[in-house]
């Protein structure tokens, strides 16, 4: 089946810079046997599944169901693995050759290959469920994390505050890019937490654009489009928090080519997803024949009675006819929006997939086919079929490897010669990072908040300390000269919807199989008195 090729290089720029340094220059040189060389090159690849690009008229959103499940089971340094998602890009299909990033930014400055129009690398919605090397609080099962580039790449935005984990500092006022819209849940720097061990539980997501605001002619000008994150979790439903329209807009201030090409004014595209395998930490031996050998963390999968994995299900491309038309509705006096999808609005594409390729530092691994492969179990069923093999039991990923000629193949543990010293060798634990914080001046004090502080304990150790701001008083919309009567407009609104959509009733459609994963309940909050509508808790640090 034909692969997407422009989606797979969208894929390897977000996590693979990493993946530029040979396996050789990773471990030590040296060849006597019992000496175990060490890196973090241990693993390579995409198990992904494939999809036709949203038809004409569906571009308004894109949602889908992932399985949560600790992958390891005990947090590691140096480890990097998203589980399945997906990235939605602005539709710029007709732009044949004028580049979409500006000399000065990075995708432009760094990546020619991907020219003449860097549309690939302009800007993305991207994020989802994963273990990133940046986090800085690790307990085990995966965490979720909203991401978009808006700027080809020059940074990230990942939560109300923060970059995608790539510091501990706030971004700088100017570069923050969502408002939090949910007054019921904390959104950490470090990402959402789920309770238990969710064992192949489902996550339920989807990014709908919706007019919070009207178009502005600019310059530069701005579109409607407010990129909106619905989750579907057993103890939260509904929107969490969306992108900013001018967060999208921003690239053509001084570059009038993208004037109208950015996510605020352009449909929505997508092609399928992935589960992309980065940073994984290894042990390299040699034994006395000099035969190379390695081993990786023992990588888990909750398995099914029919020997499958279930990792995506139920992908769906939504019109604006699903929320976009009566939300707008609503917001301009109408008849009130219960906030949950139309169907008539949505459409399910037919998902393929095909061969993984693994590697180790560039270097192939052969034969996994034989142990799991990729499959599509419905037309819109999405996982793996793990077959009978004795290298290793159903739901876990072979942990060592021979090289033999030009590739590595898959071993028992029991094949490993002693000499190698490589079974008894343990991968590092990942420790705790510096705490986040962000400024006590600028738009974080200015309007500032109307109450706070407070502080609550997470299940990854963490303490996470919050206020409750204004909807339009915090600090991601300071950067914006809206006039008062614009942000009294948007006030107004956002009470409606505090009043009126609940946290228990669903806006997504439920899963077909399985059931759905609980956030840690820490993360749900209760409004104090006063503050039911109109108020958002705003996290302002997170540390040990």
């Amino acid at each position: 089946m034909k692969k997407s090729f422009l989606f797979f290089s969208i894929v390897a720029i977000l996590l693979g810079a990493c993946q530029r340094t040979n396996l050789a220059q990773d471990i030590s040189k040296e060849n006597e046997p019992g000496f175990v060389g060490s890196g973090t090159k241990g693993l390579h690849g995409y198990i992904w599944y494939n999809a036709p690009r949203p038809p004409a008229g569906f571009g308004a959103g894109v949602g889908f169901y992932s399985a949560v499940w600790p992958l390891i089971d005990k947090p590691l340094a140096n480890f990097q693995i998203g589980l399945p998602s997906t990235w939605i890009s602005p539709d710029n299909s007709d732009n044949k050759d004028t580049p979409l990033c500006p000399v000065g930014t990075y995708a432009r400055d760094n990546w020619d290959e991907r020219g003449p129009t860097y549309g690939s690398v302009f800007q993305t919605v991207e994020g989802g469920l994963g273990y990133w090397a940046g986090n800085r609080f690790r307990y085990g099962p995966p965490k979720f994390s909203m991401n978009a580039t808006s700027s080809c790449y020059d940074f990230e935005i990942a939560s109300p505050g923060w970059s995608f984990f790539y510091s501990k500092t706030a971004l700088p006022d100017d570069k923050m890019g969502i408002a939090q819209l949910s007054n019921r849940v904390l959104v950490p720097p470090d990402g959402l937490t789920f309770q238990g061990d969710p064992k192949g539980l489902f996550m339920g997501y989807t990014w709908m654009a919706l007019p919070f605001t009207d178009a502005r002619e600019g310059p530069p000008p701005t579109g409607d489009q407010s990129w909106t994150l619905f989750l579907n979790a057993f103890n939260f439903k509904g929107p969490l928090a969306y992108y900013i329209p001018e967060t999208w807009s921003k690239i053509s201030k001084n570059y009038e080519f993208d004037y109208g090409r950015g996510l605020d004014a352009r449909s929505g595209v997508t092609g399928g997803g992935a589960m992309e395998i980065n940073t994984v930490p290894h042990f390299e031996g040699k034994d006395a024949e000099g035969v190379t050998w390695v081993k990786i963390p023992r990588l888990q999968f909750p398995v099914d009675e029919q020997g499958r994995t279930i990792l995506v299900q139920d992908v769906v491309y939504y019109s604006k006819q699903a929320l976009y038309d009566p939300f707008k509705a609503w917001r301009d006096g109408g008849k009130a929006c219960t906030g949950a999808f139309d169907e008539t609005g949505s459409m399910k594409p037919e998902l393929n997939t095909g061969e993984v390729r693994y590697d180790q530092g560039g270097i192939e691994l052969s034969g996994i086919d034989n142990i799991l492969k990729t499959a599509i179990f419905s037309s819109n069923v999405f996982g793996l079929q793990w077959e009978d093999s004795p290298l290793s039991p159903k739901g876990q990923f072979p942990q060592y490897f021979k090289e033999q000629g030009n590739v590595r193949i898959a071993v028992s543990a029991s094949e490993v010669p002693d000499e190698t010293q490589i079974k008894s060798k343990e991968f590092a634990l990942a420790g705790n990072a510096e705490p986040y914080t962000s400024p006590d001046t600028g738009a974080w004090t200015n309007p500032g908040p109307a109450l706070g502080p407070f502080k609550v304990s997470l299940v990854d150790g963490s303490e996470v300390t919050y206020y409750w701001y204004r909807f339009v008083d915090q600090p991601s919309f300071q950067q914006f000269d809206w006039s008062d009567e614009e942000k009294a407009k948007l006030q107004s609104f956002v009470e409606k919807i505090h009043a009126s959509w609940s946290i228990d009733r669903d806006y997504m459609p439920p899963p077909a199989i399985g059931e759905l994963v609980t956030l840690d309940p820490a993360l749900i909050l209760t409004p104090p008195p006063g503050f039911e509508t109109g108020y958002v808790p705003i996290v302002t640090g997170q540390e040990k």
